[in-house]
């Protein structure tokens, strides 16, 4: 069974990473192991941040930024602002679990590195959507009042950014349901001459 097969089971399929008792040097080259240690700071530079940045916005510390604003506004941007910092914290976590399991597997290259890099802040960004869309009530599975209370913004904030093929794939339903597809729409206009609805006599 090669590395490729074992993808799906990670650390639980095969603990050893393939070596042998004490086995304990890098398996990269040198050059290959300065990159990788820069794609790490770089995570762990976001992940030290983020609950920081997350104070911030709860005790509403960039207060110059918006004290002109009334306090709606401010709350507001307290509410986005935490949506964000959640979601770029779960998706930071997510790229640093690959990241480990990559290089442990041998896997690691560098044209995945612009992955790792932007996927903390997509992450981020489609909290943020998620969070605008469950105030505004269009996501009428959650309960629009509960966005006023900020545990609950990160909290959905950070399963968004973890989860954030979920989260993608649930707003692409929305997206259809609200605007239809191109295909179906194709489809309808194509319709070959003569063809018989279902249900037409």
């Amino acid at each position: 069974m090669n590395n490729l097969e074992k993808i799906p089971g990670f650390g639980a399929s095969d603990p050893t990473d393939n070596r042998k008792l004490l086995e304990w040097q890098s398996r990269y080259p040198p050059e290959a192991s300065r990159e990788i240690r820069l794609e790490a700071i770089y995570l762990g530079c976001l992940l030290l941040a983020s609950p920081w940045l997350l104070l911030a916005f709860f005790c509403h510390a960039p207060h110059y930024f918006w004290k002109f604003l009334d306090a709606s506004f401010q709350e507001s941007v307290a509410r986005y602002g935490l949506a964000w910092i959640g979601g770029m914290l779960g998706g930071t976590l997510f790229a640093i679990k690959w990241l480990y399991h990559v290089v442990a597997r041998e896997l690691w290259n560098l044209d995945r590195r612009l992955w790792r890099l932007f996927t903390p802040h997509i992450s981020g960004g489609l909290a943020f959507a998620v969070v605008a869309l469950v105030s505004s009530g269009m996501m009428k599975i959650f309960d629009a009042r509960a966005m006023h209370t900020p545990s609950v913004v990160v909290g959905m904030a950070f399963l968004v950014g973890y989860f954030s093929d979920n989260a993608v794939a649930k707003l692409t339903e929305i997206a259809d349901t609200l605007f239809g597809t191109s295909r179906s729409k194709e489809k309808h206009i194509t319709k070959p001459e003569g063809s018989i609805e279902k249900g037409e006599k």
